[in-house]
């Protein structure tokens, strides 16, 4: 496999980790939109005159979108860009024109061409903007091997052109946008369709394209992640807590941080960063004196919101066992696979040798094990094998377990054949 992906991905050598060599020449940088920079639509006379351009335009969309990822609470849009053949490229503030779903009805027979797409439709779908085809290119990377998905790995790679990144982690919730931030979201979508043309070629030729089909299906049908029933235990460094009463902690000040920053529509993390919550758990501070010795508490806006962080805190000094959160998150899976070896022996063994089957698949179908099969699947498997033995039980349980038929088709002999061994029959 590692000669099928380094000659897909380039990967880097470790004395030139750039990848480029002394006799290759850098690939030029697209710097300006080939049609121009677009003016930025933000009233609804503009928009109606996009509707109608991407309307009458032909072959797929390309579409991004920015986000303020980090700086703003949630993950809206704060500008969605497209390109389609015969319309152009279009550069939307969603803020000023929130409702996008006449462009979605002009499009609507369209192949959508997104990188990443999972990051992007939740956006998309809140301004109205929802794929009924879809083309991933991300995933189609990961499908063909890619071991460097970005977008503008994948540009330089397959299109021989680079694309400057500087921009990406930026603030996109400010207004005006600047120029160069408006260059370097317009030629995000610039190049997307020959990228997808490119891609497509690829997966044809692997044998692959029917599989990426049923992927991009699976990603347009999905609904809407269902919140998590405790979104404060993904707080970074958890672990660390070690007693009810900490976690305790955890949740309290995690809550009153996400409501201050719903409040004040400022990422969670502005005002105060996960490692504080954790030091706050483990130390359990009296006094304000105290809670701002942890030095996160005393800086920016924190110091403000001292007598709530205290408060939240003296909520769980004083409550009662029953009302403490438990140690284990809940669900309904199976548990840390790093304690399957103690509670479950035999399980164990099913794990290791079903990880070991996969493995061997991913390489002769040159792709990550968790594109070939997700994660959860192979863990559920092994932790309760299905009651029907042999390659029709597999395939059932896969198939419940949101496998894709080409998954199924690919994994579930391999994997009957691996539990019996590991259960010696």
């Amino acid at each position: 496999m590692a000669n099928v992906l380094n000659s897909k991905t380039g990967t880097p050598d470790p004395e030139n980790p750039d990848g480029h060599h002394g006799h290759e020449p850098e690939a030029p940088l697209l710097r300006e939109p080939r049609d121009g920079l677009p003016p930025v639509v933000a009233d609804t006379a503009h928009l109606a005159r996009v509707v109608d351009s991407f309307g009458s335009g032909s072959g797929p969309v390309a579409v991004d979108a920015e986000r303020a990822s980090g700086y703003r609470y949630g993950q809206r849009a704060y500008l969605v860009q497209l390109r389609r053949a015969g319309a152009g490229s279009a550069l939307i503030d969603p803020i000023a024109c929130p409702d996008l779903s006449a462009l979605d009805s002009a499009v609507a027979d369209a192949e959508l061409v997104l990188h990443a797409a999972h990051q992007d439709l939740p956006c998309l779908a809140e301004v109205g903007l929802r794929p009924r085809r879809l083309f991933d290119t991300e995933l189609a990377g990961r499908l063909l091997g890619y071991q460097r998905v970005g977008l503008g790995s994948m540009v330089e790679r397959v299109l021989g052109v680079r694309l400057a990144k500087e921009h990406s982690a930026v603030d996109w919730s400010v207004r005006p946008l600047p120029q160069d931030w408006l260059t370097y979201a317009a030629l995000d979508v610039e190049i997307l369709v020959d990228l997808r043309d490119a891609l497509e070629a690829e997966l044809a030729e692997a044998g692959k394209l029917d599989w990426a089909r049923e992927e991009f299906a699976w990603v347009v049908a999905a609904p809407p992640k269902e919140p998590r029933p405790d979104p404060w235990r993904r707080t970074s460094g958890i672990h660390r807590v070690r007693n009810q009463r900490g976690l305790g902690v955890v949740r309290e000040l995690w809550g009153e941080r996400d409501r201050i920053a719903r409040e004040r529509d400022i990422s969670p993390g502005r005002v105060l960063p996960d490692a504080a919550i954790i030091e706050a758990a483990t130390a359990m501070p009296a006094t304000a004196a105290e809670l701002t010795a942890i030095k996160p508490f005393s800086v920016r806006l924190a110091r403000r919101y001292v007598p709530n962080w205290l408060k939240a805190i003296n909520r769980v000094r004083g409550m009662p066992p029953a009302e403490l959160p438990q140690p284990g998150a809940p669900g309904d899976g199976p548990p840390p696979t790093n304690r399957w070896a103690d509670r479950d022996p035999a399980a164990a063994r099913r794990l290791e040798a079903v990880r070991a089957a996969l493995a061997t698949i991913a390489e002769r179908v040159s792709m990550p094990t968790e594109n070939l099969l997700q994660p959860d699947a192979v863990r559920r498997l092994a932790w309760s094998p299905p009651a029907r033995p042999g390659v029709d039980g597999v395939a059932e349980h896969l198939r419940e377990h949101h496998a894709r038929p080409w998954q199924v088709e690919q994994t579930a002999g391999p994997l009957a054949e691996a539990l019996a061994r590991a259960s010696g029959e």
